[in-house]
């Protein structure tokens, strides 16, 4: 079944340790909220399947309509629904990161600047310094434990959120947590700067094309992360065309590769998983596809995610854009 206990914790970083020789090692992480309540953050670095490298990815600039859906303070935890068109996280469906960008990365090995828990400790150092920093993760509740320490930080009652990673499209023992817009990960708000810092990770176990109802691995499909070739991609989008709504959005797309692609049965995905199907035929190579769509697909001025999907009903590729980037009327925004 998927997690018991879904949502986000918000609060201030205000201390870290390094588990480096255990058999199942977590970077953990001690955060507190604005009513005083203390939590810790359990990140895994290690996988208990081979292999045994986390897939990881650090964006230092990271800009998606969910940062809008987020309490603003450290309030502590807040349960989300695992849907779309909130802030839940899907690695897959909310086109948070190109899944090509992901990289593997040891847990702990001597040196600097050469490991996963040095990378976590970059960043979370500079929130632990930054008084103003927020820190939301994004995972599975447990807690509080009445009258028991925690057994990291000691501070009680016990209390904190785990599985701080992708969560769905797991194998064996691990696959009866599978579920849709349930995953895990980490997102530093740096209000000072105006920046946002996202970091996901995903055991290399893990399937990348899943059911969208279970989020079992759905067999036949490929079980890595895109290789930043797709054929046919979105390039650009008009979600603010000028004049009163309804206005006739425009969608890009461009087939990069040097063989026509067939487009029948494949469709456009909106952020409520509203879609619009494709011209059937092929697109040659180096063509440009401009599609006006409408309803019930939709490009909501407040932000959103354009998903491309084949006949099978697979993602191909995915863009996502802010309610800054569509601010511009008549502005054509390009990904």
């Amino acid at each position: 079944m998927p997690l018991k206990s879904y949502g986000v914790l918000a609060g201030r970083a205000v201390d870290r340790r390094r588990e480096g020789g255990t058999d199942s090692p977590h970077y953990q992480i001690h955060l507190v909220d604005t009513a005083g309540t203390s939590y810790r953050i359990a990140v895994n670095v290690k996988s208990q399947q081979a292999p045994s490298d986390l897939l990881q990815l650090a964006d230092e600039n990271f800009r998606h309509p969910l940062t809008q859906a987020l309490p603003q303070t450290a309030v502590g935890w807040t349960a989300l629904s695992s849907s779309p068109g909130g802030a839940a996280l899907d690695y897959i469906r909310g086109n948070l990161f190109d899944p090509a960008a992901v990289r593997p990365l040891p847990p702990d090995l001597p040196g600097v600047d050469n490991d996963l828990a040095d990378r976590l400790d970059h960043y979370v150092q500079r929130a632990i310094a930054d008084p103003t920093a927020i820190v939301y993760a994004f995972g599975e509740r447990w807690g509080p434990e009445s009258g028991v320490p925690d057994k990291i930080f000691g501070f009680r009652p016990g209390n904190g959120v785990h599985d701080i990673h992708m969560n769905q499209g797991n194998s064996g023992r691990f696959r009866g947590d599978d579920g849709v817009w349930q995953d895990g990960g980490l997102l530093l708000h740096f209000p000072t700067e105006q920046r946002w810092i996202a970091i996901f990770l995903a055991f290399q176990s893990q399937a990348w094309h899943t059911d969208d109802i279970t989020g079992h691995t759905i067999e036949g499909a490929p079980t890595r992360p895109g290789t930043g070739e797709e054929p046919v991609r979105v390039v650009a989008a008009l979600v603010n065309p000028v004049g009163p709504a309804p206005e006739r959005e425009v969608v890009t797309l461009l087939n990069a590769s040097s063989a026509p692609v067939d487009l029948t049965g494949w469709r456009l995905a909106d952020r409520a998983k509203n879609v619009f199907p494709l011209p059937a035929g092929p697109l040659a190579p180096g063509a440009v596809l401009q599609l006006a769509v409408g309803a019930p697909f939709a490009l909501g001025n407040g932000g959103g995610v354009i998903t491309l999907l084949d006949a099978a009903g697979l993602k191909v590729h995915g863009v996502s854009y802010t309610a800054g980037q569509a601010a511009k009327e008549g502005w054509t925004v390009t990904f």
